[in-house]
């Protein structure tokens, strides 16, 4: 049989978009505002090396809806990112705003180079470049920034300042991941792994899993796998038995010590070669007989070619758009439980958003406040999307577009724009 060709994640955001359309009778004129960018930036950054040559950087930030507000989303440095990932994960970022109830829009930005083979300095001069090339466009009324892949709360500090260098006043809340010092918010770092847990945690109770002991398996880990692999055991009394890394993958049965992988990898670039660990391919780790299998990495590691071999009975996405839409069908055809990326890992959004309320307020909430009220919005958004998907009898994804669309389609008619 002729293997499928996979589509890329702006596809799949679309394709996956379509699913609802029938349940909330789009019609075409809708559909097509909701499939389409509202706004794409391209931009040259000229950037000056360490060794004094000019390197031209290409940079992205898509803007795709503000209907329900300012838009909200990350900047990714990546060497291997496009204009279509971008444009995804803004869609995607515009549906976890709407789930969630914040008032805020959907956007993404990225910049394509490789920041490990890159000085401080020179991400210093690029973070800053990536704002001076932006800055007419953003802002806390317009389109606020965040951290995302290969980008942290330094990378947000530089990116603030630059800002405020240029509005000629403290802009604290142009963007938000920043360090504490600089309105950061408590809880920021981890906030996505965390609120995923909590995610995992009501979707155990309903399958009536015991998550004290229960087996998981990492793929990817950054900032979000290596959180999730180290939250799992210390609040909910998992087992990580398996991580993995863009240089190689581990197994451990009996459980790996995640503060020791972490501090193997700090000192060697890798989890691969953690002592006593057995070696395995990122394909098996896909296909462990796990309780709970979380895709942290990047975009499309769930896909039809190895969909049939996945044996969790959680998947849970860290990760955004890690399962392709033939995948997606696949998962849910063999009783699977997948919660899907923009219920999942919408934690560090939704603490973005409590930083630009502490922002605005002048304002520091401590790190329970802040992890309480993310558990709240957590689980009452769970429990709405499982309720309408055991309704219709349709996969959570599916459920959670159709209350996210519902809500941006409402607000766009309310503005008049359609």
């Amino acid at each position: 049989m002729e293997e499928q060709k996979e589509e890329n994640l702006f596809e799949s955001v679309k394709q996956q978009l379509c699913t609802c359309s029938g349940t909330l009778a789009f019609n075409p004129n809708i559909e097509e505002v909701l499939r389409t960018p509202r706004r794409e930036i391209h931009v040259a950054l000229p950037v000056r090396m360490d060794n004094g040559r000019i390197h031209t950087f290409r940079g992205y930030r898509v803007q795709y809806n503000h209907a329900l507000g300012p838009m909200k989303g990350g900047i990714r440095f990546h060497p291997e990112g496009t204009i279509d990932t971008i444009r995804g994960l803004a869609a995607l970022m515009t549906w976890k705003c709407a789930l969630y109830n914040l008032p805020l829009g959907g956007a993404k930005g990225g910049v394509i180079c490789n920041p490990k083979t890159m000085s401080a300095p020179e991400l210093e001069r690029l973070s800053r470049a990536y704002i001076q090339a932006i800055y007419e466009m953003i802002g806390p009324e317009r389109d606020i920034p965040a951290p995302d892949v290969n980008t942290n709360a330094q990378v947000m500090g530089w990116m603030m300042d630059e800002y405020s260098i240029l509005a000629g006043r403290a802009s604290f809340g142009a963007v938000t991941g920043k360090p504490l010092p600089l309105g950061g918010s408590e809880g920021r770092t981890e906030a996505t792994a965390i609120g995923g847990w909590f995610a995992v945690a009501e979707a155990a109770a309903r399958l009536g899993l015991d998550l004290r002991g229960a087996r998981v398996a990492v793929q990817g880990f950054g900032n979000v796998g290596c959180n999730a692999a180290l939250i799992g055991p210390r609040d909910f009394g998992c087992r990580i038995v398996a991580v993995s890394d863009s240089r190689g993958a581990i197994r451990q049965d009996t459980g790996l010590d995640i503060a020791a992988v972490a501090a193997h990898k700090s000192a060697t670039g890798s989890v691969a070669g953690f002592p006593g660990s057995e070696p395995v391919s990122n394909e098996e780790l896909l296909a462990l007989d796990v309780d709970i299998l979380i895709p942290a990495a990047l975009e499309h590691a769930i896909t039809i070619r190895n969909a049939d071999d996945t044996r969790a009975r959680i998947v849970a996405e860290f990760a955004n758009g890690p399962t392709t839409s033939d995948a997606d069908r696949i998962l849910f055809s063999r009783g699977i439980h997948v919660i899907p990326d923009f219920l999942c890992n919408a934690g560090g959004v939704i603490v973005s958003y409590f930083e630009m309320i502490q922002n605005a307020d002048l304002d520091h909430w401590d790190a329970a406040t802040v992890n309480a009220r993310l558990r709240k919005k957590i689980t009452e958004t769970y429990r709405e999307v499982f309720e309408l998907a055991r309704k219709n009898d349709v996969d959570l994804r599916r459920a959670a577009y159709t209350i996210a669309a519902d809500r941006v389609v409402a607000a766009m008619q309310l503005r008049g724009w359609i």
